[in-house]
């Protein structure tokens, strides 16, 4: 039988079990990523199945439905993600992502058989409810069953679902968009969320969770199919003494030790979103076709921006254990700024029809794939590390609602500010927002490769103790003396 180092290391039976575990939590992200990317080729032909004027007998006007229809999941996210963190301190992670998973098939089949728009809204929001729990309690599952020395490409496996659910979703949007069967795009979600859910019925809690519930033997049964005798028994005492000094009240979220993670973790969570992102996910068609593509032309380029962001991405897991976090935002932040710079001269300068298609598409290509070594995995990887173990559920879940508040406010003000300021503003204040997250990223984000979720917490406590600032730079987050 093979066996596995006690630092977690190596490769055998330990590590195939903590990667099928991973591998299936990380579906979480392919409902997220499916439902961000199919609506936008759904679209296309919602509008033209039903009068889109009034919603639940009130006359909203045609841009105001049309709105709701796109951005309905993302309201469903935020009321997700707000009280999925909860949920998931109190009755777990992995009931919660079962509760997600239906949630979600019963969302995406309401859409397919909607008979009407208020019903197709009322769909969205469902399963923008189950796209909250799942953001949010995936990469937490993840990084509470792993082993540290590959916890980091292991939670990051959820973005890379994520990604991957996009570009599934563009080739399902192609494969029907010939018949306009908008009802078989929206209702192919539900297959991925009975994977999902039959999956989780045989896969383990949390060992974390359990031992603050105080089942230490069924925790030691879950740490013992993924580390060796040794470690579990490390691993569970120290879990312990964090358990032991915790106060499991959500009033820990606002104790001085806690804020600076807090902070760190919002405003991630911001900054993955107010640097435009999303513009590209849900408008790359529309920027595309306006530099002289053909409709064919544009969508078959925004498959390509989704094939760059999963090839991205797996680079990104590849590296994440070895680089570490901080080094991967750095670079990924400094990359977006000067392409979304490019990209917003390639808007500004006359003159460039000939070219300006291939400019901008190659500038969108390189802001994708600098977004996916950096925010795109780093910040659910953060999220899941930095926040002691009584409140980190909600803690993950209070990030995660300003992350999908931040999602809802861009899709929803884009096209506004691009009227307002011109394709080349609306780029250049992009860029601007990416610099200053450059800066936060390098004064306030802490670097948490090799250490433990118990050793983050501990270097925490005692920073704030002894008034040592948490050391940035390293290798190991540890505290570190100012003086």
């Amino acid at each position: 039988m093979s066996t596995q180092t006690s630092d977690g290391s190596g490769f055998g039976e330990y590590d195939r079990f903590v990667y099928v575990t991973a591998a299936l939590a990380a579906l979480n992200g392919l409902l997220f990523g499916f439902d961000t990317g199919v609506i936008s080729g759904a679209f296309l032909y919602i509008e033209r199945s039903f009068q889109m004027t009034s919603l639940f007998g009130v006359q909203l006007g045609t841009a105001w439905v049309e709105g709701l229809v796109v951005s309905g999941a993302l309201v469903g996210a935020v009321v997700g993600a707000a009280v999925g963190g909860r949920l998931a301190d109190r009755i777990g992670r992995r009931r919660l992502i079962l509760i997600g998973a239906v949630v979600f098939f019963v969302g995406s089949l309401l859409m397919a058989v909607a008979p009407t728009v208020e019903i197709l809204v009322i769909g969205r929001i469902i399963d923008g409810l189950a796209i909250g729990f799942a953001s949010m309690v995936g990469p937490l599952y993840i990084s509470e069953i792993s082993p540290p020395k590959i916890r980091g490409s292991l939670v990051s496996l959820n973005q890379l679902a994520v990604t991957s659910g996009i570009l599934v979703s563009y080739f399902v949007n192609y494969a029907f968009a010939g018949s306009g069967a908008w009802r078989l795009m929206l209702g192919a979600g539900m297959i991925p969320a009975v994977v999902l859910g039959v999956g989780m019925l045989f896969m383990p809690e949390s060992p974390r969770w359990l031992i603050e519930q105080g089942r230490e033997d069924d925790a030691r049964e879950v740490l013992s199919r993924t580390r060796d005798q040794a470690t579990v028994r490390e691993e569970i005492s120290d879990i312990k003494e964090t358990v032991a000094v915790e106060s499991n009240d959500l009033r820990e979220l606002f104790e001085p030790w806690v804020r600076p993670m807090l902070i760190v973790g919002i405003g991630l969570a911001a900054f993955q979103q107010v640097t435009g992102i999303n513009t590209v996910i849900y408008y790359a068609p529309t920027i595309l076709s306006s530099t002289g593509f053909g409709d064919s032309a544009s969508i078959l380029a925004t498959v390509g921006i989704g094939v760059v962001n999963v090839v991205m991405t797996v680079v990104a897991i590849s590296i994440i254990d070895k680089v570490g976090r901080r080094p991967l935002l750095l670079v990924g932040l400094g990359g977006m700024t000067v392409t979304l710079v490019v990209l917003g001269a390639v808007f500004y300068l006359p003159g460039l029809s000939g070219v300006l298609g291939w400019v901008a598409t190659a500038s969108l290509m390189l802001y994708v794939a600098f977004f996916a070594i950096g925010l795109g995995p780093v910040f659910w990887l953060l999220i899941s590390e930095i926040y002691p173990l009584s409140v980190r559920g909600s803690a993950a879940g209070v990030a995660t609602v300003v992350n999908w508040a931040a999602n809802l406010a861009v899709a929803l003000t884009f096209l506004r500010i691009v009227e307002l300021m011109g394709q080349s503003g609306t780029f250049w204040l992009y860029a601007a927002l990416s610099l200053v997250g450059l800066a936060f990223c390098y004064f306030l984000v802490p670097e948490t490769k090799g250490r433990s979720l118990e050793e983050i917490e501990a270097d925490f406590r005692e920073s704030a103790v002894g008034g040592d600032a948490v050391n940035m730079t390293g290798d190991e987050a540890q505290p570190r003396d100012d003086d």
